[in-house]
C-alpha cells in the first residue's frame, strides 16, 4: 500500500494520518487514487494547510463522508501551526477529525507507541480468537479490552506499528468476514471460535434498523458551452462545503424531467428527482464548472449525468 513505509524505513506521520482519515468508512481500492492525488497536490502537511477549504473539498469530491475533508484541512492547519504531529495519543486526540482509533493508528504506526488501533478487521479477529459471542455494537468494549491484552506480547510491544498492520492484513486476507481461511491462519491453534465451530458466525451483529428514506430535487442547467450551474453547500451539514446542484429551480427555464437517481448515505437513502434545462448563458456571477469534469460528490455526479443524458436527447431547447 502506497502509504506504508518500506522495510527499515520510518513511517511518515503525514502519510499515516492522511491514509487513515481516507480509510474511515472507505475501502482501500477506492482510497488509493485519492491518496496519490492528494500527495501530488499537497506533498506535506504545510502544503495542505496553505490550501483553501474549497480546493481541498474539490480534491475530496467523490470520496464521501465529506465532514472528513473539512476536518482534514482544519487538522492540517493546527499541525502546521504547532510544527508537527503530537507524539502522544492524548495529543493526537485533541486534533480535529482524530478519534480513538485514528489516534492509536498514528501513534502505533508513526511513533511506535504501545497501543493497538481496533478497526473492523481487528474486531473480527479478536471476536473469533476469544469467541466473543455478544453481538456488535454491544460487544465493542469487551473486544477492545481483549485486544489490549494482545499488546502484552513482547513482539507486539517491540514493534506496535508492524503488529497493528499485520493484524489489518490478517483480517483482510485470511480472517475475512465470509469463508475465513482458518487452515492457513497463524493463530488457528489458539482460536477459540475455530475450536467451537463458530468462526464463520463471529462477530455476531445486532439487527440493523431500517434506513430512513428521504427525497429531494436537483436542477441541471447547462449553457451553450455545457457549463453546469452549481452552488456551494453550507459549511456544516450534509455535503458541507462541497459543490452541488441547485435544489430549487434557478430560473424560468423550460425544465424537463430527467428521471430519478438513488444514493445510499450512512444513515439514510436518498431519491433525487432530476430536472434539466438549457440556456444560452448562465446568470451573471453564477458559480459553474464544465459538466464533464466538475468536481462533485458522487450523488451530485449521478444527478448531473442524468440531466446531461436527458439534454443530449433533446439538445435544441434554449
Amino acid at each position: 500500500m502506497p502509504w506504508r513505509a518500506a522495510p527499515g524505513q520510518v513511517a511518515d506521520p503525514y502519510h499515516v494520518w492522511l491514509s487513515e482519515i481516507m480509510l474511515q468508512q472507505t475501502v482501500v481500492a477506492t482510497v488509493r487514487p485519492y491518496y496519490d492525488k492528494f500527495l501530488a497536490a499537497y506533498p506535506n502537511v504545510a502544503a495542505l494547510a496553505a490550501a483553501s477549504t474549497e480546493e481541498v473539498c474539490g480534491h475530496w469530491a467523490g470520496l464521501g463522508y465529506y465532514a472528513r475533508a473539512r476536518n482534514l484541512h482544519e487538522c492540517a492547519k493546527r499541525v502546521a501551526a504547532q510544527g508537527g504531529f503530537p507524539r502522544t495519543v492524548e495529543g493526537l486526540r485533541e486534533l480535529p477529525g482524530i478519534g480513538p482509533y485514528t489516534a492509536n493508528a498514528i501513534g502505533a504506526i508513526a511513533f511506535g507507541l504501545p497501543v493497538l488501533p481496533v478497526d473492523g478487521n481487528v474486531e473480527r479477529i479478536v471476536a473469533r480468537l476469544f469467541a466473543v459471542t455478544t453481538p456488535l455494537p454491544g460487544a465493542k468494549a469487551q473486544i477492545a479490552e481483549a485486544a489490549r491484552g494482545l499488546m502484552e506480547d513482547a513482539a507486539a510491544r517491540k514493534a506496535p506499528g508492524d503488529f497493528a498492520q499485520a493484524l489489518f492484513d490478517l483480517g483482510a486476507t485470511l480472517c475475512t468476514p465470509k469463508s475465513p481461511a482458518c487452515e492457513r491462519c497463524p493463530w488457528a491453534a489458539h482460536c477459540r471460535a475455530r475450536m467451537r465451530g463458530l468462526a464463520q458466525s463471529l462477530p455476531a451483529r445486532a439487527p440493523k434498523p431500517k434506513r430512513p428514506h428521504r427525497t429531494g430535487e436537483a436542477y441541471v442547467l447547462l449553457d451553450a458551452a455545457d457549463h453546469a450551474l452549481l452552488i456551494r453547500r453550507p459549511p456544516r451539514g450534509l455535503l458541507g462545503g462541497m459543490l452541488a446542484l441547485p435544489e430549487t429551480a434557478p430560473s424560468r427555464a423550460n425544465w424537463r424531467a430527467a428521471g430519478e437517481i438513488e444514493h445510499v448515505f450512512t444513515h439514510f437513502t436518498l431519491t433525487l428527482r432530476v430536472l434539466a434545462a438549457r440556456c444560452k448563458t448562465l446568470p451573471k456571477g453564477a458559480l459553474f464548472a464544465p459538466a464533464a469534469t466538475a468536481a462533485l460528490p458522487s450523488v451530485m455526479r449521478k444527478a448531473l449525468d442524468a440531466g446531461c443524458r436527458a439534454l443530449e436527447r433533446e439538445p435544441h431547447d434554449e
